[in-house]
């Protein structure tokens, strides 16, 4: 983290970052493959690979906006950006084998080990993918 960005943040408790343990990881950038490479890793459907080409286009045909503080967007380096990386390899059912620096970093955002085990109907995403999931009967 830059001193910049470790500055903005201060000691605000949620402003921390896990180090990267992916067993995943795409190259930096952003392109109509890599879109396409993503989808079909998630194993989507056509339809949402469709979606998903048509969305990048999109975003690419667009400018910055220019109005209010947007001027700090044209900051963002988006060649500079992971846009994909996956942290585990599975989404599990039980709790307890989700992997333990994934387990913290819930822990370290104050949600209560009894949430994290037993509310029905629950996903636990990170870093965008499913790590658990579980539909209590």
């Amino acid at each position: 983290m830059s001193d910049e960005a470790r500055e903005a943040v201060g000691d605000y408790k949620f402003g921390f970052h896990d180090p990267e343990n992916a067993t995943i990881r795409f190259d930096k950038g952003l392109s109509e493959q890599v879109v396409r490479d993503i989808s079909a890793l998630k194993d989507e459907p056509e339809w949402m690979t469709d979606i998903r080409v048509k969305a990048y286009h999109h975003f690419m045909e667009r400018p910055m906006p220019d109005w209010g503080n947007c001027g700090e967007l044209n900051n963002i380096d988006f060649d500079n950006v992971t846009y994909f990386l996956r942290s585990s390899d599975a989404t599990e059912k039980d709790w307890d084998d989700v992997p333990d620096d994934i387990k913290n970093t819930f822990d370290r955002l104050g949600i209560p080990e009894a949430e994290q085990k037993w509310l029905g109907g629950v996903t636990a995403q990170y870093e965008s993918e499913a790590v658990y999931h579980s539909i209590r009967e």
